[in-house]
């Protein structure tokens, strides 16, 4: 397992501020231990300010690209946290709504866990695609044309969604195994 993702690389997503730490941090640490190398993407350059339970400060990381300066061509996978906070700030970006984009354009795995769905749901590609989420957002979800869920963890073709932090061993788990997987035939769907 230790060199499942030997020669991928990752992008994980960071808002400026607001993203759940450990959402942030666990599925990081589970991509690198599995060989892939990470770039921590964001909106601003400098440092994040991460969350723990959406209203505690919890530690600043540093940014390694701005979405100005990647593009989903240079990645194998992505990840997206969650965070309340964090998730409303990203897909209220339309450079972080684009990046996300792109990885479905190209079929590429993407894990996204917790609030992190409203970011695809902004980037209009949940229709006809089954996810999970933190409960709250299964409304948005229904809407943009997806089938929630209440399930730790859910795979539709190189999408991998989890629910909130209780979740994250499995998540992490089935990031690795997506990315480690590859691009995934049917992962574009537009309206």
């Amino acid at each position: 397992m230790a060199n499942e993702l030997q020669g991928k690389k990752v992008a994980i997503l960071i808002a400026p501020a607001g993203t759940e730490q450990v959402e942030f941090t666990e599925p990081k640490k589970a991509v690198e231990n599995a060989g892939a190398s990470v770039d921590v993407i964001s909106i601003e350059s400098g440092e994040a300010q991460a969350m723990n339970g959406d209203i505690n400060l919890a530690d600043k990381f540093s940014v390694d690209k701005t979405f100005s300066e990647v593009s989903a061509d240079d990645y194998d996978g992505l990840v997206v946290p969650g965070g309340t906070v964090g998730a409303d700030t990203l897909r209220g970006n339309p450079e972080a709504v684009g990046f996300i984009r792109s990885f479905f354009e190209q079929s590429k795995p993407v894990g996204v866990i917790c609030h992190g769905p409203w970011t695809l749901v902004e980037a209009d590609v949940v229709r006809g695609r089954t996810l999970t989420s933190f409960p709250t957002l299964q409304t948005d979800v229904w809407n943009a044309g997806g089938n929630w869920v209440d399930e730790e963890v859910v795979v539709d073709e190189g999408l991998v969604t989890s629910r909130n932090p209780d979740d994250i061993p499995a998540f992490c788990a089935k990031v690795v195994e997506e990315i480690g997987e590859g691009k995934h035939r049917e992962q574009s769907r537009s309206a």
